[in-house]
């Protein structure tokens, strides 16, 4: 090769004189120091003469480089008149901002914090070596290139003022003392570069950060906080700035630790932050006296900081702040702080913070914890300090003392008795002697018992059970000072609901004032501990001998329970058998408890006799993990025998992680499934998942090789090892309930697949076994598991669907191929026939060709089934098959079509209702036209002709529509299911609208059919639908005395109804029959179930809603139409609805200012220029008399109608009257009831009405107050009070021409009647009293109504009470006022029959 001449000595020579003529030819310094600042133009010698020159080229390209420099800018600065110092600034500060003022760095100057990428890095070292070459030869300013770089407010960089530092050209120290904004960038930038995590991997920027943290922390630690001489005043200020850099510093780590606890990502910064607390980092900037001031100073600030909680906030919150609750960034910080003094340092410093400062409890007890928890032997230290603090406590009675010590205590007691003794312990060994601190006097005494009492309010219940079962000793003669605080504690304890003797034996150490342990824990806590202490030391603990003897029925039935559990004995005697012997030997136990356990011990050990031992020592999880990886492999090489010996294993490890008994499942009749919040542990679910996965995995294994009726038993074993435990099977069940209602979206193919595979043989399997009931009882009563498990499969929306549909597709696909080899019976116990009904309700909904091929049953099982069992196999299991091919498929296949005529594998009309009444319209899988034609096809093409056996409607639209209406009653009706348990269908939302269309749709052709069939009477739709509704309402409504949930059932069952009512054509419900050649209107039907059903539901009671009024007198006048004298029928009908249905009367009387203009313009319409039915004129003109009346013209004649239609009226014009009730009481007196029989009658009907309303303001107060309708009963009253009448509507049994108003009111109002009695004559004068005592009839009403009232409180029925009376003093003056009525009544005033009757 080319052989490359070496420079000798003098080529460097000749390069600077060569280079010096260069320059004066072109003099551009800065582009020279641009070059020599380019790190691969410096190596350009080392690039051409190898890595062995490259020192010595180096040195020589610095020194040239050097010596040129100077003498450039010595020339150039002659030349220009300025000192070469200002020219030297210039041109340095002229490179480093172009080195640090790139683009680049602009826009990544987020991302890194404050500092450069490696590019920049290097320029700017190479930068610095030129200008430390300078400074050495005495040519640049380091003080006037600061005050370059700052001009303008410029902010500096973190990391160009380290390298400033670091290569000695201005140190920090310098910029400290001379920059006036420095705490402002610096701590900021600090913030910044702290805040910024380096990319993962970029290990150089981590230790440039790091470099830089530390260099800057260990100037300012040591300029602050170095006290080795006398400092200056400017010393004091430098020291001063530095130390609240720091302590800005220090805030900013508290406030970011703070919200650490809440934001995760919050935490990295300050991480950062923590680490500089380290002694190796500052000790070279700062010396170890001056790093103690620092780290002294930071643990004050830190103590001290934001103290906002008070000492009983710390009393209460104090078990939340243990070193394992506490942030893990605020322990690591004290740990960093605490490290370089020792334990004594530390607690005596704490001891000064709190004597000096208003401290932050929560930093001082974590601080606390922290140095227990890493310093073991710190606990002496604590006793000490502890022994100090309570004997200044008791010498100058000092609370703050007290109370420092007694929270110290509580919280070393927190951390556990490794770390400290146990609270309980402390308080016995400070005050349970004679010798304690407060034992001197009885002012000590009274000290520390008014401390404790001051406690109360504030105490976790643990210290007050520690306090009370501990108690400090007190002399006799100052015990009841201690009983009045026991007595204190323990309403404490009461009022906290805590038991004392559900306190255990030891104390729990996990902390007070948390969640307490349940009784059952806690003695087994107790027995773990005791056991503990008597194993290593041989001897029954105190403890337990004073609870044998103290608390002994803690001792007898917590404790020797827990310790005497069933257990299979060791061969050689364990700590726990020795230690219930020694308690047998101490005579502890009783003879017949410890036989008990003897025995039970032995029937343990024959349970689990052949039981295969486990290795306990291993992790249960990854055991069966292992035994289930095996199995599958077996399964694979289809090994029978070794595939049974591994099941029994898995079964082992099972009952090893689901501790049962094997027989738990005999004789349990029931298994309960939470649907809303599943009861099984994490560990529990992890299992269940794990065989569910391995059981989906074998399947798809099996499966490779040969259909499922050409497998092994393998999968019917599989599930029969997991039934043999109850616990495990309760898991399975809520976690596939989970699976299928929760998360079925989620669900791969082959997860799909092998659950439904699972639930196939889990229902075989438990065929014969155990009942499920769902908990809420969405289904009435416990069901199969097959069944229980399929009402988690929603059919609401079209996602539900989707995945209902291909899990029974699978599961039925499984159960069909899986079964075919096996006998009919045994065939159908592979098949769920849940999951079959829901495929018949989905398949001809989501595939329309199926609606056009109805399953037909086929012969028995042929050759072309056999045929046909590996494609249907093979299509549910194939990955490029969709679910529609199989679900075609299927929907053809024999065996499909042969179930479908089995009765327990119907869709009946009912079901298929159901379900379509859960679908939400929003969200259907078909659009409203779609949905429209499937539904009109399901009732009329396959439910209306198919026979009423096999759940369809016989022909009959009759009971097709039946059907319907029931549905739609029964899902208003049923309190329990799924979808509103799981918020996911508002009745709005479902498909109640299209089944109450199609309701409409049949009823009319039903109607239609009826009226071109022939002229018979046209009993057809109303008498059907009110049939159905009185079926309906009589089978909700079916005890004597209803209660309050039948009451409620009742109403729902109506409102729904009425509902349905509404929609349907007004005309269906007046029928019209013909007879004689005359056509009439029959308002029987009608009449009968307004005073049967709708009038025990209204509301207010005694009146019928405006549309419902409306809906049915719209009937009547569109039915007359069909007669012959549409005026007369109307007439003639609304006299027999005024005689036997009075409801509907006042009901339409209180609302004809709104029917009046409808029923007008109705009638026109269907009777163009005949004249408004005289009845219903008659309305009209009662209205206009009973207005005209109250407005005091009492010229207008009394019209000729019933007296209930002119009480009704004026009941209205009273009503709309308002508060001007004086001069309806001066128009009541122009109705006088000796002006006529008439009168009378009419006053009496008002007074039933007006008491009928003060009933409904005393059952409903929030819709009406009582006060009017009280007042106008008084009128009325006044004027009929000398009449007999007025007391017949008290009377049920003989109320005459007033026979009628019991069909107006409810049955409760009805009920209530002789308590509207005694209520308001009670408020009357004593004038009005006697004048109604004189009344014949009176005494015999009044014990009537007497008796009613009894029969009323002894039901316990209660009314918001009047203003003047509550309900009981009504009882109480009612007797008297009975008693005073009687004496003053004659014998003969009751008639024979009378006093039989009372």
């Amino acid at each position: 090769g080319r052989v490359v001449k070496r420079p000798k000595q003098g080529d460097g020579q000749h390069l600077h004189e060569a280079t010096i003529q260069l320059l004066e030819q072109q003099q551009n310094l800065c582009s020279l120091l641009r070059e020599v600042g380019n790190p691969d133009l410096c190596n350009i010698f080392c690039a051409e003469n190898g890595e062995q020159k490259q020192a010595e080229s180096e040195g020589i390209s610095s020194a040239i480089t050097g010596s040129l420099l100077v003498c450039g800018l010595r020339r150039q600065a002659s030349q220009l008149g300025v000192p070469v110092a200002v020219l030297s600034v210039k041109m340095v500060l002229e490179r480093l901002m172009e080195i640090t003022g790139t683009e680049e760095v602009k826009e990544e100057e987020d991302k890194r914090g404050e500092l450069l990428t490696s590019s920049q890095r290097a320029q700017l070292c190479v930068l610095l070596e030129f200008s430390k070459e300078l400074l050495s030869q005495g040519a640049l300013c380091p003080k006037l290139l600061w005050q370059e770089y700052r001009r303008d407010q410029r902010l500096p960089k973190l990391e160009v003022v380290y390298h400033l530092h670091f290569y000695n050209i201005l140190t920090l120290k310098y910029i400290l003392e001379s920059d006036e904004g420095v705490r402002l960038w610096l701590v900021s930038q600090l913030k910044a570069l702290c805040g910024w995590t380096p990319p993962q991997g970029e290990e150089e920027i981590r230790q440039v950060q790091q470099k830089v943290l530390s260099t800057v922390v260990g100037v300012l630690v040591g300029t602050g906080f170095d006290l080795s001489h006398e400092p200056g005043a400017a010393d004091r200020r430098i020291s001063l700035l530095c130390c609240s850099v720091l302590d800005d510093m220090l805030f900013w780590l508290l406030d970011t630790v703070e919200k650490s606890l809440t934001l995760q990502s919050a935490g990295a910064g300050a991480k950062l932050w923590i680490q500089i607390f380290d002694a190796s980092l500052c000790g070279v900037s700062a010396s170890v006296d001056a790093l103690q001031r620092f780290f002294t100073h930071s643990l004050t600030q830190t103590l001290t900081y934001k103290p906002r909680l008070t000492v009983s906030d710390a009393i209460t919150l104090q078990n939340e702040w243990t070193f394992a609750k506490t942030s893990r960034l605020l322990t690591s910080f004290f740990y960093k702080l605490a490290v370089i003094f020792s334990v004594e340092q530390l607690l005596c410093h704490l001891q000064q913070v709190l004597e000096t400062h208003e401290v932050s409890w929560k930093h001082v007890l974590c601080f606390l914890s922290t140095l227990l928890v890493y310093n073991p032997c710190a606990q002496p230290s604590l006793r000490e300090l502890l022994s100090r603090l309570l004997r200044s406590a008791f010498e100058g009675y000092d609370l703050e003392n007290m109370i420092t010590a007694f929270l110290l205590a509580r919280q070393g007691a927190l951390e556990g008795p490794g770390i400290f003794p146990s609270y309980s312990d402390w308080f016995k060994m400070s005050f349970g002697g004679g010798s304690g601190y407060h034992a001197t006097s009885k002012k000590s005494l009274v000290f520390l018992l008014k401390f404790l009492s001051d406690l109360v309010p504030f105490e976790p219940p643990q210290y007050l059970k520690v306090h009370i079962l501990h108690p400090p000793y007190v002399p006799v003669k100052h015990r009841s000072l201690l009983m009045e605080y026991v007595s204190l504690a323990k309403t404490r304890l009461a009022d906290l609901k805590e038991s004392m003797e559900d306190m255990g034996l030891y104390e729990d150490v996990s902390g007070a004032g948390g969640a307490s342990v349940q009784p059952q824990c806690q003695a087994v806590q107790d027995v773990e501990k005791a056991v503990s202490l008597f194993e290593s030391t041989g001897r029954i603990s105190a403890t337990v001998m004073e609870a044998s003897i103290f608390r002994r029925p803690y001792f007898l039935t917590r404790f020797l329970p827990a310790l005497l559990t069933p257990r299979v004995l060791p061969v050689k005697a364990d700590a726990q058998m020795s230690f219930i012997e020694a308690l047998k030997k101490a005579d502890k136990i009783p003879a017949a408890q410890y036989s008990s356990y003897v025995e039970s011990c032995q029937k343990q050990r024959q349970q689990d006799r052949s039981t295969v031992c486990l290795d306990t020592n291993d992790d249960p999880l990854e055991v069966l993990k292992i035994q289930l990886q095996k199995f599958t492999e077996l399964l694979v090489e289809g090994n029978d025998g070794e595939m049974s010996a591994q099941l029994s294993r898995i079964s082992h490890t099972l009952s090893v992680i689901f501790p049962g008994h094997p027989n738990e499942l005999i004789g349990q009749a029931v298994i309960k499934l939470h649907i809303i919040t599943p009861l099984s542990p994490e560990l529990h679910v992890k299992v269940v998942n794990m065989i569910l996965r391995n059981f989906c995995q074998c399947l798809l294994d099996a499966s490779r090789a040969n259909p499922p009726n050409k497998q092994s038993l393998w999968a019917s074993r599989f599930v029969s090892v997991l039934l043999g435990n109850a616990q495990l099977l309760s898991s399975l069940m809520h976690r596939l309930w989970d699976l299928f209602h929760n998360q079925g979206s989620s669900l791969s193919p082959a997860h799909l697949l092998g659950l439904a595979a699972f639930v196939v043989h889990l229902h075989a399997s438990m065929s014969h076994g155990p009942l499920v009931q769902l908990v809420p009882p969405i289904l009435p009563k416990p069901v199969p598991v097959g069944e229980a498990l399929s009402s988690a499969l929603v059919c609401s929306t079209h996602t539900d669907m989707l995945f209902c549909v291909r899990l029974c597709l699978a599961a039925v696909c499984y159960g069909i191929c899986r079964g075919d080899s096996l006998p009919q019976q045994q065939q159908q116990d592979y098949i769920v026939n849940s999951l079959y009904k829901k495929l018949l309700y989905l398949i001809p909904r989501l595939l329309p060709e199926a609606r056009r091929t109805p399953i037909t049953a086929g012969g028995p099982i042929s050759e072309c089934q056999e045929e046909n069992l590996p494609g249907l196999w093979s299509s549910a299991t194939d990955t490029n098959s969709t679910w529609r091919k199989t679900a075609w498929h299927l929907w053809r296949h024999p065996a499909f079509c042969q179930l479908e005529h089995i009765p327990q594998y119907k869709l009946l009309f009912s079901e298929w209702l159901a379900n379509e009444l859960r679908v939400q319209r929003s969200e259907d899988a078909l659009s409203d036209p779609e949905r429209q034609e499937y539904q009109q096809w399901a009732c009329l093409e396959l439910y209306l002709s198919r026979p009423e056996e096999q759940g369809g409607c016989g022909g009959d639209m009759k009971n097709l529509c039946s059907h319907l209406l029931n549905a739609i009653m029964d899902q208003q009706l049923s309190g329990q299911s799924l979808e509103k348990h799981h918020h996911r269908v508002s009745e709005a939302g479902t498909c109640l609208p299209d089944i109450l269309s199609r309701l409409q749709e049949f009823v009319y052709e039903m109607e239609v059919s009826d009226l071109s069939g022939s002229r018979r009477s046209r009993a057809g739709a109303c008498d059907f639908l009110f049939e159905l509704v009185s079926e309906k309402c009589s089978s909700t409504a079916t005890s004597a005395s209803p209660s309050f949930s039948t009451e409620l059932s009742l109403q729902h069952a109506l409102n729904t109804w009425n509902r349905v009512l509404l929609a349907l054509p007004a005309v269906l419900f007046i029928k019209v029959k013909t007879e004689g050649g005359r056509t009439t209107l029959e308002c029987n039907k009608l009449i009968e179930h307004v005073n049967q059903h709708q009038r025990k539901v209204c509301s207010p009671a005694g009146l019928l809603s405006c549309h419902l009024t409306a809906h049915l007198l719209r009937g009547v006048l569109c039915a007359s139409v069909r007669c012959g004298r549409s005026g007369e029928e109307v007439n003639r009908a609304w006299s027999q609805i005024s005689l036997r249905c009075p409801l509907l009367l006042v009901s339409t009387v209180h609302w004809w200012d709104r029917l009046s203009p409808v029923l007008l313009s109705l009638w026109r319409r269907l009777c163009d220029g005949e004249p408004l039915p005289e009845q219903l004129q008659l309305l009209t003109d009662c209205q206009n008399w009973a207005c005209s009346l109250e407005k005091g013209l009492s010229l207008s004649p009394v019209p000729a109608a019933a007296a209930l239609l002119l009480a009704a009226s004026l009941h209205r014009a009273w009503r709309g009257c308002g508060c001007n009730t004086q001069d309806f009481s001066a128009a009541l007196n122009m109705l006088r009831p000796e002006k006529g029989i008439q009168y009378r009658q009419v006053l009496v009907f008002l007074l039933f009405l007006t008491v009928n309303d003060y009933l409904s303001a005393l059952l409903y107060p929030q819709e009406q107050s009582h006060q009017k309708a009280r007042t106008l009963c008084k009128e009325l009253l006044l004027l009929l009070v000398d009449s007999a009448d007025w007391l017949l509507i008290f009377k049920s049994n003989e109320q005459g021409v007033y026979q009628s108003i019991t069909m107006v009111t409810s049955d409760e109002c009805t009920r209530l009647m002789p308590w509207a009695f005694y209520s308001l004559l009670l408020q009357q004068s004593a004038e009005l009293l006697q004048r109604a005592m004189c009344c014949p009839g009176f005494l015999h009403t009044a014990v009537l109504c007497y008796i009613g009232l009894l029969q009323l409180f002894l039901e316990g029925y209660t009314l918001t009470p009047t203003d003047q009376m509550e309900p009981f003093q009504i009882l109480s003056h009612t007797k008297q006022f009975l008693l005073r009525a009687i004496s003053q009544t004659s014998p003969a005033a009751l008639s024979s029959s009378q006093r039989r009757q009372v």
